[in-house]
Order: structure tokens, then sequence, then C-alpha cells
């Protein structure tokens, strides 16, 4: 079978140079394994990461691929829920299911916890024509979602619901603050508080503003500018006129980082949070603690997801509530274009790969 293999870093970012499309053994399933021919898979920022070998170095040779979606061809003697001809979608947070934290339902916290596809290996990714996951890092795709709308969603939705539901508890009526809404997190985040009836401001680069209001956001605003926050806080004091609040926001749903943080922190109310998985931006920032103490804000770190969290998120997206934004699908042929593009930043949604 056909894979997309890397066996070597590209610490300039030189795709072309590394990945290559190869002949590989096809997976045979170990007792509670379960082998599928992959439809889709979803480009995330840490295929990037890994060709860079930074923030960590991973095993080589090398198949990246965390989010993959297909038809299951083989099965483990002792897979107990998954058969042949299933339909399903990886759960990418590989732990052990048996510390504390597993067995709490905070498998992300596991220390033993690997990112399938980033961290796992060698040659253990989605992006091959076969793979193989564990039984219990798959779920069933719903009848009425797509191979490609599952694989946009597998680890960007279930991420995105884990930082909004799972830890800043979300409410109705809130004014939540969504940056980056043109990105895979971003356009999930929009959908997410819209779902539970928020008031959703957005941050994006300017031509992304109006599909950011046509997926739900009810506000959008440039962040490439220097006063976005301020524009923002206009927003909020217009709102808290109509709900006979203090202006503010009551959640900001973070993965930037960068320059953008401090401005974030003004915006928070009293005892409001900041939720944060990513900093794609850069990681190195200042914070000005006085932001932090006088107002009393909460400062979530969240990583990834609970199995139980993706499948109540796709539960959502069978009942039309949230849907996957698809950016452009390649071949996997095509990866050193993909993977450049979505380096480029010039992507609305998700960027899938297919294996022809």
């Amino acid at each position: 079978m056909k894979a997309l293999v890397y066996e070597e870093y590209a610490p300039d970012d030189n795709y072309k140079q590394i990945l290559k499309l190869k002949e590989i053994p096809e997976p045979k399933p170990k007792p509670k394994e379960v082998v599928f021919k992959v439809k889709a898979a979803g480009l995330n920022y840490d295929d990037i990461w890994g060709m860079r070998g930074k923030p960590i170095q991973i095993p080589m040779p090398h198949i990246s691929g965390t989010d993959a979606a297909g038809e299951v061809i083989a099965v483990g003697d002792e897979v107990k829920n998954i058969k042949i001809g299933d339909r399903v979608v990886s759960h990418g947070n590989i732990s052990c299911r048996i510390c504390s934290a597993c067995t709490e339902g905070r498998e992300y916290d596991c220390r033993d916890r690997k990112v399938w596809g980033f961290q796992t290996g060698p040659m253990w990714g989605g992006y091959c024509e076969i793979t193989h996951l564990p039984e219990v890092n798959t779920v069933k795709i719903p009848d009425n979602i797509s191979y490609e709308d599952a694989a946009a969603a597998s680890m960007t939705l279930m991420t995105s619901w884990h930082m909004l539901v799972g830890r800043a508890k979300i409410k109705p009526g809130q004014t939540v603050l969504i940056m980056g809404g043109g990105s895979g997190m971003g356009t999930f985040g929009i959908q997410i508080a819209k779902l539970y009836d928020c008031d959703v401001i957005t941050t994006a680069s300017s031509d992304k503003l109006g599909k950011c209001l046509e997926i739900g956001a009810d506000f959008a605003v440039d962040h490439r500018k220097e006063d976005w926050n301020k524009e923002v806080l206009s927003i909020t004091k217009e709102l808290a006129k109509k709900k006979n609040q203090h202006p503010g926001v009551d959640v900001i749903f973070e993965h930037i980082g960068g320059s953008h943080w401090n401005k974030e922190l003004t915006l928070l109310k009293y005892g409001a949070t900041l939720v944060t998985t990513g900093a794609t931006t850069g990681y190195d920032v200042k914070t000005d603690l006085r932001h932090v103490f006088f107002k009393g804000i909460n400062i979530l770190g969240s990583t990834q997801g609970t199995k139980a969290e993706l499948e109540e998120s796709m539960y959502w997206m069978s009942k039309g509530k949230i849907r996957s934004i698809i950016d452009s699908v390649y071949k996997f042929e095509n990866a050193v274009e993909a993977h450049t593009k979505m380096l480029k930043g010039n992507v609305f949604g998700k960027i899938l790969m297919k294996p022809e």
C-alpha cells in the first residue's frame, strides 16, 4: 500500500525535500485493533511541528496524520464493538486507559498520552491507504456524516468542544470571543458557542470576516488591525446595554497566542475565563498580571478531549447543528502543496487529503 513517509526533518519547511509516497506493508490487526481503509484525512498544525522536529523530536521514519476516517476491513480477535464494514473515525488521543487520570475520564491528562500520527511510530499515522488503531480509539461515524466531514471534525471539533463545554463550561447568553475564527478550530468554536445560544464575536483576517458571519458569528473583527481589541470592546458595550450587564467578554477561545495575548486579557470581565489550546503565532508571551489577579480571571489550559466528547459533538453534527467547514481537498501525491497552504495560513476551515 502507499503511504506518505518522511525520514528526516525539514526545519526550513522544505516539504518537497522530505515528503515521499512509498510502498509499505499493509498492517495486520493485533487482538484489540481495528484496521481500516482511509477515505479522508485531515491536516493539523502538529504535522508541521513533526516535520520541523520541534518542539519535540518524533519517531522516524514517520507517517503523519491524526485525523483519519475510513471503512473497517479487518478486526482483531478481541475487538468487541467494531465490525468489518463499519465506518469509523479516529480518536487520536492514545492513552494508557488505566491510570487515575484515564479512569477519571481525563485521558488527555494521561502521563503516557501520545498524539496518534504525531508522537507515534515509527510508521504509524493516518496518511496512508490503510491504517490501524486500538478499538478504543475509533468512533463509529453516524450514517448522515460523510468520511470527509468526519475527518475534518476528528481532532478539531473534539478539541473545540472540550475547550468551550468541558473546560470553560459556557452558558447560554454569555458573550464569547473566538480568536482565529477562520481556522479549523475557530469555525467549530463559532458553531459550538451559537449552539449554546451565546453572543459570538470572532476575529479573523479581513478576507475571512464575511465567511465567519455566514457560519454563525454575530460580529467579526479584523485581528490584524493594531486596535482590534478596542473594536471588540465597543461591541461588548453595545451588548451590555441590551443585557443590562457590564461590558466585556465572558469567555475567550484562544489558540493563537503571540502579540494578541495581553489585548485579550484586557477584554475579559471580572471573573471571566480564557481557555487556550495552542500558540500558532508564538508561545513566549508576556502577561500583565494586573489583569489576572485584580479581575480574578480564570486562565485554563486545554488539549484534545475525551472519546465521549468526540461522540457527543459528532451527535450534534449528525443533527445538523454543527458542520465541518472544508477549505480544500488534496491527493496524497499533492501533500507538499497541501502542507504549504496550511503553513501560509490562507485557509478557511480544514484541509483534507485522500489516498486517491
